[in-house]
């Protein structure tokens, strides 16, 4: 079973749910109406964090499943908590200001290839 894949999933889930909030209460205090996409710097902020957040989902999360089915369980969870980690620098830092952005982005960055290179390197060493 994949138990710990499991959580991580419901987490990065959670934390993208978060994120929609975030953008649902930076509306609300900077004055943004539905369905504007800009308007206030800090709205801005908060919504290119959900947009990007979301953009990375298809890359990271079939990256976790075939890294956890291929090597592991407790790798995949463990790198895939390293990029929620990484998500939540990036939320912090982007809030504050754009320039910001790069620490967390990188350590999601390292995370997703981690996960995709190890599990593309296992489906073909199982293929071969």
């Amino acid at each position: 079973m994949y138990h710990l894949t499991a959580l991580v999933t419901l987490l990065a889930i959670a934390f993208y749910f978060f994120t929609c909030i975030n953008v649902s209460r930076s509306r609300a205090r900077t004055g943004v109406k539905v369905p504007a996409t800009s308007g206030h710097p800090d709205f801005e902020r908060a919504f290119r964090i959900q947009m990007n957040t979301l953009e990375w989902m298809p890359i990271f999360l079939p990256a976790l499943w075939l890294f956890a089915v291929y090597i592991g369980d407790a790798i995949a969870a463990g790198i895939g908590a390293v990029w929620i980690i990484g998500r939540i620098v990036y939320f912090i830092g982007y809030s504050q200001a754009a320039a910001k952005r790069g620490p967390g982005f990188m350590i999601q960055g390292i995370a997703a290839i981690a996960l995709w290179v190890g599990a593309a390197a296992a489906v073909v060493m199982r293929m071969v």
